[in-house]
């Protein structure tokens, strides 16, 4: 499955952003999906994952209460609402599709290209 992330921007602390991921190629109800980002110097973190119906989803603590996750099959793809963004959500943002509802990188073998997210303070 081919993934195409986007949305990414710059925005102020307090501020808002979506970001969405259309995925292609395979049939996308069959996958978990997740997203995880990268901030400079560090490695890539795991953000959030919803399950193939979307009625189970995982957060990362850091990001709990402030993103949510969602998807609609009917148009492939995955979203990630992102409210109350701080400086330290700054990062490019990743989606990538696998086989459960699990934070391991390793889980997920389809990735897209990653979009930038910018929150100035």
């Amino acid at each position: 499955v081919q993934l195409q992330a986007s949305g990414g921007g710059l925005v102020q602390a307090g501020g808002s952003l979506r970001l969405s991921c259309i995925a292609s190629g395979r049939t996308f109800s069959n996958y978990y999906m997740g997203w995880f980002r990268q901030a400079p110097g560090k490695e890539r973190e795991f953000v959030s994952a919803i399950s193939r119906t979307g009625d189970k989803t995982d957060y990362a603590d850091s990001v709990k209460g402030r993103f949510t996750i969602s998807r609609d099959n009917t148009k492939d793809t995955v979203y990630l609402q992102m409210n109350s963004l701080k400086p330290e959500d700054t990062a490019v943002y990743y989606c990538a599709a696998g086989m459960g509802v699990v934070r391991a990188e390793k889980m997920y073998g389809f990735w897209g290209q990653g979009t930038l997210v910018t929150v100035s303070s």
